[in-house]
């Protein structure tokens, strides 16, 4: 095992993690919709999340990686078959690639061996299979305008969860999305024609989990690998599959000072890792790098709450504060709002903590950083309501003055 004691060992492991997340790059997996379906088909899945007060989530994530990203381009991939939609350890886009990787849960969920939901309404559910499948694809709007409109077809609340439960059950798929209103059809339907079907092994279930999360995130700890997965057969073979490779010494492992262990493949901590520019990213706070706060704690000594769930008397940061990553470190947060009846971003505050890099650089690269956000959130005006440390302020109004 190799301990980690140095500030610069350190920073190798972070350069390696980022750089396996493609956060290091300028354009790691190309531009615009073909670097999209580049990215996701590296890093495993994109987040989907409600919540609206910038950009959503799965756009968010996609924008940090790719150039001339366009949120569109995400239900783009979803028509083309490139991705499709389904639960990771919360929903999510997934590569049309690792379909078959879904149906463990599927089989699981349909059998009863766990549940979606407590109770399900099989005759609703046939009811609504039916009607798609003489009728065509419905969007989770038709349920509820029919009822609204008392139309004599089914109650919401009922018929909303049938449906989602024949999509956890994999009989239905989501076909397209505008927003948050998904249309849902036959999974036959939706499905590519050359996409495996075929129900893997928990031997090739786990070693899916281990590479794919070696490559995407660099190095991962055994609890890291399986991150909210419940299955219990899953994670006992994840740690077989590790320990084995251990003994082969294909994998290697590496503890860092706070006593966690990560695992890597031999020789990774030695490879060549791009080298750091000046650039600041703004992140989503569901961001592929940041979900797993443990490991972003061990790693980049960075603690991290998303607030929104915390009641606002006792948030330090803001409602829905973005972590703040500039070269190999996270060095503050910024919560921002974006009005879009009058194109307006509101930087409600900016927290940056205490580092080590010129104070000139680090405001030149937020600057450009949330100039290129506002840009993204489709806003052509900024302000800023107030910073930390508060000596900033002015130094930052004068910088952000053109975009005021």
């Amino acid at each position: 095992m190799i301990e980690i004691k140095h500030p610069q060992e350190q920073a190798r492991l972070r350069r390696l993690a980022l750089a396996a997340q493609g956060l290091l790059q300028a354009q790691p997996y190309g531009r615009g919709l073909a670097g999209a379906r580049k990215a996701i088909n590296h890093i495993g899945y994109v987040q989907i999340d409600t919540i609206s007060v910038v950009e959503r989530a799965h756009h968010h994530v996609f924008y940090s990686r790719v150039p001339k990203f366009k949120p569109a381009m995400t239900n783009q991939m979803l028509l083309n078959g490139d991705i499709f939609e389904y639960w990771a350890h919360a929903a999510a886009f997934l590569p049309i690639a690792n379909f078959r990787f879904s149906l463990p849960y599927k089989h699981a969920i349909k059998s009863g061996q766990t549940h979606w939901y407590r109770t399900r309404d099989q005759k609703l559910m046939g009811e609504l299979l039916a009607r798609i499948r003489s009728d065509g694809p419905i969007r989770s709007r038709d349920i509820e305008t029919n009822t609204t409109k008392g139309a004599g077809w089914w109650d919401w609340k009922p018929a909303k969860k049938a449906l989602e439960q024949l999509y956890m059950e994999g009989d239905l798929m989501v076909s397209a999305r505008e927003g948050f209103q998904k249309t849902y059809d036959l999974t036959e339907r939706v499905l590519p024609s050359h996409v495996n079907l075929q129900m893997p092994s928990m031997e090739e279930f786990s070693a899916h989990i281990v590479d794919q999360q070696l490559r995407c995130h660099g190095l991962a700890s055994l609890k890291g690998l399986t991150y909210q997965r419940r299955n219990a057969e899953l994670r006992k073979a994840v740690k077989a599959l590790v320990n084995e490779r251990l003994a082969q010494r294909t994998l290697e492992q590496v503890q860092v000072s706070s006593g966690e262990v990560f695992i890597l493949e031999t020789g990774a901590f030695e490879r060549p890792l791009p080298r750091l520019n000046n650039r600041m990213l703004i992140l989503s706070p569901f961001d592929n790098s940041v979900i797993q706060r443990e490991r972003l704690k061990a790693l980049f000594q960075y603690d991290y709450r998303l607030e929104c769930y915390v009641p606002e008397a006792k948030r330090q940061y803001g409602y829905f504060c973005l972590p703040l990553l500039f070269r190999d470190e996270f060095i503050g947060r910024v919560d921002c709002k974006a009005h879009r009846k009058i194109s307006h971003l509101e930087i409600k505050s900016l927290h940056l903590e205490q580092h080590n890099f010129d104070e000139d650089l680090v405001i030149a690269a937020f600057v450009d950083a949330i100039t290129q956000f506002c840009h993204f959130q489709q806003c052509d005006s900024l302000s800023l309501t107030k910073a930390h440390p508060k000596h900033l302020t002015q130094h930052l109004h004068s910088a952000l003055k053109p975009l005021e």
